[in-house]
């Protein structure tokens, strides 16, 4: 007998834009973490541009798909809160990669690749979560992914401490301080939104299972 999956086909078509969707927030935070570590490959901004409209493409299909699609693999408000979540990631990362670029001459010695690098981990677990869903919702996996993104999370604010010390308190420049803060904010915020996509796949699991 052949599921209602099977016969209208939908399975794989949002399993399939969510993993792009999660592949390109994952690309994004390598051109950040690029842009960090090897300044003198020239801009990459021009990455971070082509991400995110690839990005908010992924997304219009998704709700296109969930408009015209009567049988979904997974719940409606699932994908479309994963849908969501991970079209924020990418669009939080090229807020940074804006600013920074306009403000980076200002804050030389500030170290943001050490953040940009667990937001990059952050990033390539989110896309082994996604990528999970496809694969029979396996509880025992998503929470070893979701323990090592907490993990990651924990990591990044405990790296903040030195850095805000050293702006702060021995620092005496104030508009660079409040500079470097925003930025921290943003990479920070980035992560965030990982934990987020994490949350609902995580979620989805537990409903599922």
């Amino acid at each position: 007998m052949f599921s209602l999956q099977t016969i209208f086909g939908k399975g794989d078509k949002f399993y399939g834009l969510l993993e792009q969707s999660a592949s390109a927030a994952s690309e994004s935070a390598q051109a950040l973490h690029d842009l960090l570590t090897k300044p003198d490959q020239g801009s990459v901004m021009a990455r971070f541009a082509a991400t995110r409209a690839r990005e908010k493409e992924l997304a219009a299909q998704i709700s296109e798909g969930l408009v015209n699609t009567f049988v979904t693999a997974l719940d409606r408000e699932d994908i479309e809160a994963l849908n969501s979540s991970l079209y924020k990631i990418p669009k939080t990362i090229e807020k940074f990669a804006e600013r920074y670029e306009i403000v980076s001459a200002r804050l030389g010695g500030v170290d943001f690749a050490q953040r940009a690098q667990v937001l990059l981990h952050s990033s390539e677990v989110v896309a082994e979560m996604v990528g999970e869903l496809r694969n029979g919702l396996r509880i025992d996996r998503v929470k070893k992914l979701q323990d090592r993104l907490q993990a990651l999370e924990s990591e990044g604010d405990r790296m903040l401490l030195a850095p805000y010390r050293t702006l702060y308190v021995e620092g005496s420049d104030a508009m660079r301080a409040m500079l470097a803060k925003d930025l921290f904010e943003l990479i920070e915020k980035a992560i965030d939104k990982c934990r987020d996509v994490g949350n609902i796949v995580y979620s989805i699991v537990l409903k599922n299972s």
